[in-house]
């Protein structure tokens, strides 16, 4: 077991869970899944579509007859990552289908590597369907290709991130989400629902609720009502959590801009219907950067709502994402963000130095900060978010917290809290009293250490 880094990127999906089980003559499809949780779900989309169709999913390129690469395109380093992932399957496999966000740039793509054999955008799971028919032929045996009932799942089998909507309403100067996945459209709220329940029957105990944009959700649809159990549910994140919440697994939101309903959700939290949770992109707190980045110019309101969320439920934990170094960003600005941190006291906390990203408005600001500015104030912003877990962590041992068993070896159980998110907050550790645990179990814990990002803790 080892203790979470300091630089754990917020922008990345776990490690996707690879079933490698086939049968003789089985047609098999390897997956390269890059980039953020919700491109996860993504990859998770097209592998169930390929299973129904009889296909196997390799684990390892030499057991693929093709590979599948999702990519990223969020920033120019991701984009950078995604050709070196596409190189290295080409020359590990040599059939290689492009989709994802990259996918949205197909020369990008096709400059750097020729011969892969299809690019396909994000979102367009019939396009790389036909690629991989094209490549591959399915051979599906009806009598023994059974898909499971909760489609492929690539995070292990007791968490499962739920997604809500496709694309976003906001137009950041920083960002080219929207130019690449379109406008905020909403699944309808049954049909979320109908998801959700299929993953609780099937074992899930923690739903893990993703979109671009989850506060926004239900807005392009106006917020219809749609026939729930006996009743009506509108598609609208407050009604979704709270019958999501009746499910009886964890629901953790991420993804949720600080609208001034959000605080409609915090009773749910206090209530133990959702967990007191909430995935904040705050991104900066100076009015000025805020208004050069196209955001909502509102740091000192948001306090405000910080403190009334904390005052209905007070153990909310509440995360959040930075860009330091934005174009213009003056060292008063950036102090600005400290000591909105120091008042904020936010619980766990991720930054990126601004990068230029081809495509996005901000490359054309004035006044762009030199690398070695971004990085020192990146170490300086980190240095501040550490000092505050720290001391909110120690302020935890000798209490007693609810945790669910994420991975078990010899050392011992490697679990999360409900303040706690999969890959990209920190871990509780039992090392002792730990046998018989598995994967997905839920138990109380008395916490007797405190490191900067992670606790130890024994079974009560």
């Amino acid at each position: 077991m080892s203790a979470n880094p300091p630089e754990l990127r917020p922008d990345l999906a776990p490690a996707p869970v690879f079933d490698a089980a086939r049968r003789p003559g089985q047609p098999t499809i390897g997956m390269v899944s890059l980039g953020c949780p919700k491109a996860l779900v993504d990859s998770e989309r097209i592998l169930t579509r390929l299973r129904a169709e009889g296909y196997a999913v390799s684990p390892d390129y030499a057991g693929a007859e093709a590979v599948i690469v999702n990519t990223c395109g969020f920033l120019d380093s991701a984009k950078a990552e995604s050709l070196e992932a596409i190189g290295e399957a080409l020359a590990e496999n040599g059939r290689v289908i492009v989709t994802g966000c990259l996918g949205a740039e197909p020369e990008y793509i096709t400059g750097a590597h020729p011969s892969v054999l299809a690019v396909t955008g994000p979102q367009q799971y019939e396009a790389v369907l036909d690629a991989v028919h094209a490549a591959v032929p399915p051979a599906p045996d009806p009598f023994v290709d059974l898909l499971p009932a909760t489609g492929v799942k690539l995070t292990p089998r007791h968490y499962s991130y739920l997604k809500i909507s496709e694309g976003c309403n906001h137009a950041c100067r920083f960002c080219i989400i929207p130019d690449m996945r379109g406008k905020l459209v909403s699944r309808p709220a049954h049909a979320v629902l109908r998801e959700a329940e299929r993953l609780v029957e099937a074992g899930v105990k923690e739903l893990l609720v993703i979109s671009q944009d989850t506060s926004a959700y239900g807005v392009d649809r106006k917020h219809d009502v749609h026939p729930w159990k006996g009743g009506e549910v509108r598609s609208h994140i407050t009604d979704l959590a709270r019958e999501m919440g009746r499910l009886g697994a964890w629901v953790r939101l991420h993804y949720v801009y600080p609208y001034p309903h959000v605080r409609d959700l915090i009773p749910l939290m206090a209530e133990g219907l959702v967990l007191p949770y909430l995935d904040i992109p705050f991104q900066h707190a100076h009015p000025d950067t805020l208004r050069r980045m196209a955001r909502p110019a509102a740091a000192t309101r948001t306090l405000d709502e910080i403190a009334a969320w904390r005052a209905t439920c007070p153990e909310i934990a509440l995360r959040s994402t930075f860009i330091v170094g934005y174009p213009g960003e003056t060292e008063a600005e950036f102090q600005c963000l400290l000591d909105w941190l120091d008042e904020a006291q936010l619980d766990r906390v991720g930054c990126f130095r601004y990068e230029n990203v081809a495509g996005a408005r901000s490359n054309a600001l004035p006044d762009h900060v030199p690398e070695e500015v971004k990085d020192e104030r990146w170490h300086r912003f980190m240095e501040k978010a550490q000092a505050i877990s720290e001391a909110k962590l120690a302020a935890k041992v000798g209490r007693r917290l609810e945790v669910i068993v994420d991975a078990v070896d010899a050392e011992g159980a490697t679990c999360r809290t409900r303040a706690d998110a999969p890959e990209i907050d920190g871990n509780l550790y039992i090392d002792e009293g730990f046998e018989g645990l598995a994967p997905g179990d839920i138990v109380t814990v008395e916490v007797d250490e405190a490191g900067e990002y992670d606790l130890w803790g024994r079974r009560v």
